[in-house]
């Protein structure tokens, strides 16, 4: 008897707090913060967008980057070996009125672009739930997350997605199971 009220109150204990995680992911303002290059980025962060109801901001340095792939590396390179901090061209006006951003780039040489690293370090992401995804060629997530986590000290940093390319026919299913994954799917 004593066993069957434990198992019936632990299913009810789950029960409750699996509702309460969802409504407070329901309620939580969402922000979907993207940087991309060659828009497969945009891609998966419209999806996200799309899935999660949340706003969406891109990230556009002030400069452009080159057009041409093998340019576009050396850049990318000498930014990371300069800790390079590249003006933006835009502003989220009222970051604080969000809960969750998730912040979307490319892998570029393992790591972050610095355009992200610029608009990670323009914001407080004190007490914010942050929650990277990366598009890339194989190099998988890199050390971005550990970037991200330095630049965001004061945040709680969800399980990445990592995305190969521009995820193909199963971007939309893997984005969905993921989401629910983390606790922030409808």
């Amino acid at each position: 008897m004593m066993k069957m009220a434990l198992i019936l109150f632990a299913t009810l204990f789950f029960s409750i707090a699996g509702l309460v995680k969802a409504a407070q992911a329901e309620n939580s303002k969402i922000l979907v913060a993207y940087f991309s290059w060659s828009g497969n980025t945009r891609g998966i962060a419209q999806q996200i967008q799309q899935q999660t109801g949340g706003d969406i901001f891109e990230i556009v340095p002030s400069r452009a980057y080159s057009t041409n792939y093998n340019t576009v590396l050396d850049e990318a390179l000498r930014g990371q070996r300069d800790q390079a901090r590249p003006p933006l061209k835009n502003r989220v006006e009222n970051m604080g009125q969000y809960d969750v951003i998730f912040i979307g780039y490319p892998n570029w040489w393992a790591s972050i672009p610095m355009p992200v690293a610029t608009f990670l370090e323009s914001y407080d992401f004190t007490g914010k739930t942050v929650v990277p995804f990366c598009s890339h060629g194989g190099g998988l997530l890199g050390q971005s997350v550990a970037a991200i986590a330095k630049l965001s000290p004061n945040s709680k940093i969800l399980e990445a997605l990592s995305v190969h390319y521009t995820g193909g026919r199963s971007l939309n299913s893997d984005i969905t199971a993921w989401l629910n994954k983390i606790g922030l799917g409808k």
